[in-house]
């Protein structure tokens, strides 16, 4: 398999990646065809994939010009994978010129391409690391020249908690993070889930277990399992709903009916 440019010598091509897979169901180039086989498997069992992923990151969009019409410049956007059009820092920074954004990820991949697509953007940086190791992003180079927790911020979990397994304490990570919040700042978070899936579960397990092979575990949790990350928030209105019932800009019922697959939601700390 030849490697492109692109691609950092330090990642295996031949291992599939969470995040390059999420790039191919938005129509993006950077990704190898062991993603695109391992999505495509994923597929064959919920053939609407992609629509949920659009739908995801419409919504996530949305929050993103929510928080600066809230007067939010700061914008922390941990499990960011690969830039794509409409990211966060494209949005911030053309709603708020000078908006500053941090993305983190653990795959070589988006973090050498984030850094490619920021390079000449001094509000904007990339870093390295894990959702669950909270001290690390929050005491790194990157947060501390770019973020004061002194003041209101945006924190971004999207589609990330869904591939954080109970034994690794996803809710631990997260309120961690939340308590390193001023007060004013908001947690917009997005997660898969069997509820609002067009397809019964049994089959829509099938996606499960592709990405269990992967060994990137996905695990859908509850409406009930995914508000308890929005705990010491207050949640803006609507609360916690599918995505295209989150302050559309379109009826939401012209939407396709996979989009309604998962949960997004946005809260505020007091």
């Amino acid at each position: 398999m030849e490697r492109p440019a692109w691609a950092p010598r330090s990642i295996d091509i031949s291992v599939p990646s969470v995040s390059r897979i999420y790039d191919y169901y938005l129509g993006g180039s950077h990704n190898f065809e062991v993603d695109r086989e391992a999505a495509r498997k994923a597929m064959e069992f919920m053939p609407g994939l992609p629509k949920i992923m659009q739908a995801n990151r419409a919504f996530m969009r949305r929050a993103v010009r929510y928080a600066v019409g809230e007067g939010i410049s700061q914008f922390l956007d941990i499990g960011s994978g690969i830039p794509t059009f409409g990211s966060v820092h494209e949005v911030a920074q053309a709603a708020r010129p000078g908006s500053r954004v941090v993305y983190v990820d653990h795959d070589p991949v988006a973090v050498a391409h984030s850094q490619a697509v920021l390079a000449g953007n001094e509000d904007a940086d990339v870093l390295a690391a894990d959702l669950c190791k909270p001290q690390e992003i929050l005491s790194s180079p990157q947060v501390e020249r770019l973020i004061d927790l002194n003041r209101p911020v945006a924190l971004l979990l999207v589609a990330i908690l869904h591939f954080v397994e109970d034994e690794d304490d996803p809710y631990g990570a997260a309120a961690e993070l939340r308590d390193a919040l001023a007060p004013g700042s908001l947690l917009i978070l997005t997660h898969a889930s069997y509820e609002g899936i067009p397809l019964p579960p049994e089959r829509a397990g099938g996606v499960v277990d592709v990405y269990k092979d992967i060994r990137n575990p996905l695990i859908m949790r509850s409406r009930d399992e995914i508000a308890r990350f929005f705990e010491g928030y207050d949640m803006v209105e609507p609360g916690l709903v599918s995505m295209p019932q989150w302050r559309p800009e379109e009826a939401p019922e012209e939407e396709d009916p996979w989009a309604f697959s998962g949960f997004g939601g946005v809260g505020r700390t007091a």
